[in-house]
């Protein structure tokens, strides 16, 4: 029994530490959606969508009926005494006899009612709890797409990283063998000093390169994570290469999309605001009118020489009360005024902030789409370079094999292909990145 109960256990261990190490494999849209439910932004966005509810419901139940209750208890350690005419008792008049009211306890419970009938400013909060609710939607949605654009981003840099790695490794691979050949033709005496040093430094620099790629590579891999609300040390897999990525990004159709700017986003938190400026200029307004209130309650009132109010026995007197409040706002030497004015001014700047704000968006949209054209033929120009930068470096090998380059020559061929390599990698993330920013303003 005791060992199969371990055996159980150790079963158990087993899936639990394999389930741990298992990594997360993900391709950018499965990336882009476990973000959209795991990241700590979008989270809060949630959160902050039942925290408007909620407030909503708030501000609405304060029209509601509301019931309070209240429980009193004096205990009088010394009571006052009053002076009562004597004659009163049948003394002397002009003599006061001295007296004690009441028993030394009392105890009372009350209930009341309120009911708002009339109130300006609550109708305006209720109007407005609606557009409160719109805002939150809609930031919500700017952080979805916040956290897309920064999903698209991290995982194209750790693409980009690996491919550096990749890419450093097999330079460094080339250098390593072209300096092992140059340095055996040196030690039999065919060849210059010079043409190993040449490539010693070359190969330095190339080492250096493959170890801040690899530390890159960690890096970005840590900046994903953190994105998509991982752990940032958890072993992610990504399923997509770096170029079958870009030429999935490459849509020219994407450029004849309507654009229908009251489906942009900071159109809409434009429009938001101007509402929220609008609330409160009619909630200034209604500080002018004047407020009406109902109210009933009931309660009792008992009263002993000692504690015994809970007892069976003891004599509670009721009491009731119905009234209304009415509170008219007469002169406030022009304060309400001044706040009405200032509240005008305030909606003025909005609507005048959301006019910017559709011209800046549309401007925007262009820019998108200049950049993103860009992005596609710098990506095609510099695949172009590439092409050719490893067609020079292939024939200057050639050359300094057969002896009819320099080291220095050779040196020159080999930085061109390099910096060529990272502008090509560079420009396939470019067409990743500047098409979300453009899908973004599109809200595709």
């Amino acid at each position: 029994m005791r060992t199969t109960i371990t055996s159980l256990f150790l079963i158990l261990t087993w899936l639990v530490q394999a389930q741990e190490s298992t990594p997360y494999s993900f391709s950018l849209d499965q990336a882009i959606a476990h973000a959209l439910e795991h990241n700590y932004s979008a989270i809060n966005a949630n959160r902050d969508i039942v925290d408007a509810q909620k407030q909503k419901w708030e501000t609405i139940a304060d029209g509601l009926p509301q019931i309070s209750g209240a429980i009193s208890y004096q205990n009088q350690l010394k009571q006052p005494v009053s002076q009562i005419p004597a004659e009163f008792f049948g003394g002397e008049p002009g003599t006061f006899q001295e007296v004690v009211f009441g028993q030394p306890q009392s105890a009372s419970a009350t209930a009341t009612l309120t009911q708002q009938i009339f109130d300006g400013s609550y109708i305006v909060g209720v109007q407005a709890t609606k557009a409160f609710l719109s805002f939150s939607q809609n930031n919500k949605e700017k952080t979805e797409l916040d956290v897309r654009k920064s999903v698209v981003e991290a995982y194209g840099n750790v693409l980009l990283a690996q491919e550096s790695v990749l890419i450093s490794e097999n330079n460094k691979a080339t250098l390593e063998k072209n300096l092992y050949e140059t340095e055996k033709i040196f030690e039999n005496g065919l060849g210059d000093e010079e043409s190993v040093d040449q490539l010693k430094i070359t190969l330095s620099s190339v080492e250096n390169q493959l170890k801040n790629a690899k530390r890159l590579e960690k890096i970005t891999l840590q900046m994903l994570n953190l994105v998509l609300g991982l752990p940032i040390e958890t072993a992610t897999v990504l399923t997509e290469n770096l170029d079958d990525l870009t030429q999935k990004q490459i849509d020219f159709g994407l450029l004849d999309s309507v654009f229908n700017i009251e489906n942009n986003v900071d159109y809409k938190l434009a429009i938001n605001q101007e509402e929220q400026r609008y609330f409160e200029h009619k909630l200034a307004k209604s500080r002018a009118l004047p407020t009406l209130n109902a109210f009933v309650n009931y309660g009792g009132n008992s009263f002993s020489d000692r504690f015994n109010f809970l007892s069976n026995g003891q004599q509670w007197f009721g009491s009731s009360v119905l009234g209304f409040d009415l509170n008219i706002p007469i002169f406030s030497s022009f304060k309400r005024s001044a706040g009405t004015q200032r509240a005008k001014i305030a909606l003025d700047k909005a609507r005048t902030q959301l006019n910017e704000a559709e011209e800046q968006i549309r401007l925007q949209l262009e820019s998108a789409k200049s950049d993103y054209i860009l992005s596609i033929e710098e990506y095609g120009t510099s695949k172009e370079n590439l092409s050719l930068a490893e067609r020079i470096e292939n024939k200057n090998q050639v050359k300094y094999t057969e002896g009819l380059a320099t080291s220095f020559e050779l040196r020159q061929a080999q930085t061109q292909l390099y910096s060529t390599q990272q502008e090509y990698l560079q420009s396939m993330v470019d067409v990743i990145n500047k098409k979300t920013e453009l899908e973004n303003i599109l809200n595709k």
